[in-house]
């Protein structure tokens, strides 16, 4: 009666002679400055991830109206190895050469026996010739703007006249409709168009129905039921036998 009931709980910690437990908290380490990366804004990190400058594609052909393709553009399998490096197209002696997109002239005049011109658009560099040049190097050149007039003299197609076209980004070649005004692009539907009613059309009415199948069916009791029965009557036939051995004993 006078004992003193023991205390169930458990003992506190560096109270009753047991060594204290220490509780790790883990915290985020503070910094002076501190990142927060889900309220950074991702244009941030735009010019870090960005790619090399896009070509345009907004430009004009350098012949009006759009001119005929005389030869296409067909690069090398290798760079040292022939191939057509530009596009050649049909014009007229006197017809204006216009740029394609804004630019700076880089060049106007005569380069190994003909005249030439060449914008520089950023990165990429056009190249016209035979060209008799109404600009000066420096200048400022707007999309559509003349540049100077297609001249009969040394043409790629002689004796037709015509503009050899180039593009160039650092020394490698590309093709100069990659400057022109992108096509539109026309989806073609997926599915079967709904007719008046609001419904899918079916097949139609005059189309024969599928032949039915000349395959034969298999016989029964071949393969399907053969081998169950054969398990059955043996089955049988060992209880049979077991009931007269247990008779006779």
């Amino acid at each position: 009666m006078g004992r003193r009931q023991k205390s169930t709980r458990n003992p506190t910690p560096g109270r009753t002679g047991l060594h204290p437990v220490h509780r790790l908290r883990i915290t985020a380490a503070r910094t002076r400055f501190p990142l927060h990366l889900d309220s950074m804004n991702p244009l941030l990190f735009a010019p870090l991830l960005a790619a090399p400058d896009a070509v345009p594609s907004d430009g004009v052909w350098p012949l009006q109206p759009r001119p005929r393709i005389a030869r296409a553009y067909t690069p090398p399998p290798k760079p040292w190895l022939p191939g057509h490096r530009g596009l050649d197209l049909f014009g007229s002696p006197g017809q204006q050469v216009l740029a394609p997109t804004e630019g700076t002239v880089t060049y106007a005049g005569p380069l190994a026996g003909r005249g030439v011109v060449v914008l520089t658009h950023g990165d990429l560099r056009t190249t016209y010739e035979p060209v008799i040049p109404s600009v000066e190097p420096g200048a400022r050149v707007r999309r559509a703007q003349p540049i100077g007039r297609l001249s009969a003299a040394a043409s790629h197609c002689a004796p037709t006249p015509c503009l050899h076209w180039g593009l160039r980004r650092d020394a490698a070649y590309l093709d100069p409709q990659v400057l022109l005004k992108a096509l539109p692009v026309r989806l073609l539907p997926t599915v079967p168009a709904l007719t008046a009613g609001g419904s899918v059309p079916g097949p139609a009415a005059s189309a024969p129905p599928p032949p039915p199948s000349t395959a034969p069916a298999p016989a029964a009791g071949s393969h399907g039921t053969a081998a169950p029965t054969a398990i059955v009557t043996l089955s049988a036939l060992a209880t049979l036998g077991a009931v007269v051995l247990i008779r006779n004993h």
